[in-house]
This record gives structure tokens, sequence and C-alpha cells, in this order.
């Protein structure tokens, strides 16, 4: 019996471009929870932004953030339990910023529990940011002064795949590195999947009790610790080659959960 859905939310719940949920996932999600089952957006996003985006049921699921690096429980957002978080190396890690920024045309972005950190970026740009994804963010001209735990570090630049390339022979085998979208290569000491399997140990849930959804390579660790592993239809052919359950949109699967669970 499924217990807990854990979902990605862009290119699953939201297709590329789009910043609003659609309505109904709200409906669905309070009706698996009188059924006994929570949900959990996973995401690469900050808890904050991910509050924002799933306001109408905020208070009622669980937030798997930053892929996995921190992971809160229900409840409101100054109250909610963080369930696990996996700091990286801090010298590591500002090494990590500093081959980042060499990059060119690309910035860090440093992730903490609840606070992105721009070291450098250049005014317009970071209020783009705060703009497109909700986040709370703060400036830093030195990465070195962040005060806080850094739990991911990623690369905005314009081609994740040669951003790969350049960084992965030093960082690849260190971190979890994965493409997160058309512009963004995150790195964490987590990942979706030891993110999930934390999140059901808090939970006292079975992964074999967990149904999950995921359109691109960074949810492969998340969705093989699934017992139900969903995959979007318009992902990459080598992954639907690895999930043969496959869907167009996600909020039918839960439909046809909730006639079983609701029967």
């Amino acid at each position: 019996m499924v217990k807990l859905i854990a979902s990605d939310i862009d290119g699953t719940l939201l297709s590329y471009g789009e910043t609003a949920l659609p309505p109904a996932l709200f409906g669905l999600i309070r009706r698996l929870r009188a059924a006994g089952v929570l949900f959990c957006p996973a995401s690469g996003r900050q808890y904050h932004s991910l509050r924002q985006l799933f306001a109408p049921a905020a208070d009622e699921v669980c937030f798997l953030c930053e892929n996995g690096a921190v992971v809160f429980g229900p409840g409101t957002e100054e109250s909610a339990p963080v369930l696990s978080k996996t700091p990286m190396p801090r010298e590591e890690a500002l090494a990590l910023i500093r081959d980042i920024m060499a990059l060119p045309e690309s910035h860090a972005l440093v992730s903490s529990r609840n606070v992105s950190y721009l070291p450098r970026w250049p005014e317009k740009l970071a209020e783009d940011f705060r703009y497109w994804t909700g986040n709370l963010i703060r400036p830093a001209d030195r990465a070195e002064d962040i005060p806080e735990d850094i739990i991911k570090v990623s690369a905005c630049c314009p081609s994740p795949a040669a951003a790969a390339e350049a960084l992965g022979p030093r960082w690849g085998e260190r971190f979890h590195m994965a493409e997160a979208g058309p512009i963004w290569l995150d790195f964490t000491l987590s990942d979706k999947g030891t993110g999930l399997r934390g999140l059901c140990r808090s939970l006292g849930v079975d992964t074999a009790e967990v149904m999950a959804f995921g359109d691109n390579w960074n949810d492969v660790p998340m969705l093989e610790s699934a017992g139900e592993p969903w995959l979007m239809a318009a992902a990459a052919p080598a992954l639907r080659e690895r999930f043969p359950r496959q869907c167009e949109s996600v909020l039918p699967v839960l439909e046809s959960l909730l006639a079983e669970l609701e029967a």
C-alpha cells in the first residue's frame, strides 16, 4: 500500500517555464492525506520557494529540498521540523565555488538551510533570480563569509553539460553532480534518494510503500529508491529504458490511486 508520494517539480508537476501548479493538485493532496498518504515535493529548490509554490497545502506536506540536502516535515515555515540536513565539507565547498566562478559566463549559487547566497552576482541577475524562484537570497562579496552550513552548490551557466565536463574530473566523484534544468548543474553530498530514505526512516515508512515521480537524471536516485517509480513520458530515451512505468501527467495517476483508496 502506498503511504508516501514524492514528486519532482520542474519537468514533472510543472512544465519548464511554468510558474504555477495546477489548482486541482491541492485538492488531491488533501484527499491523499485524509486517506493516510503523505505528499512530498522533491526538488532542487529552496524550502521557502517550495512553500510559496505549494501555499494552499504547504503546512500539510513534507518537503525534500535542495536535492535531498535538507528535508522538512509538515508544519509552518517557523515550526516544521528539520528531519535531515547534510552539509558539505566547508573547505571543499569553497574550492568548488571558486572553480565554478572561474568558468566563463558562470555564477555560483550557494545554498544553506533556507537561504541562497549569490557571491558576486550582478544586481540585475540576482533580482531576476529572486523573481523567478521566490527564494530568500542574500548577497555575498566572498563565499568565505557565508555564516551558515553549505548544503548545496550550483553552477548557473550557459551549458550544464559543458560545466560538468569542466568540473567533473575534480568534483564529480567527491559530490553528487547532476544537471537540474537548462542552466543548472548541482553539487550536493546528498541526493534525492538519500533524502527520500531519510524521510522514510523519520516517518516509519518502508521505501516499498513510496510512489515517486521524476523526469531528469537528478531524480534517478529517488526513483530507484521508491517501490513504485513513475517517469514522465517526455524524459530522455535512456531514462525511459530504465523506468518502464511512465505517464504524461502526475495528476491522473494520483486520481487513480485515490479511486482505489476511497473505494
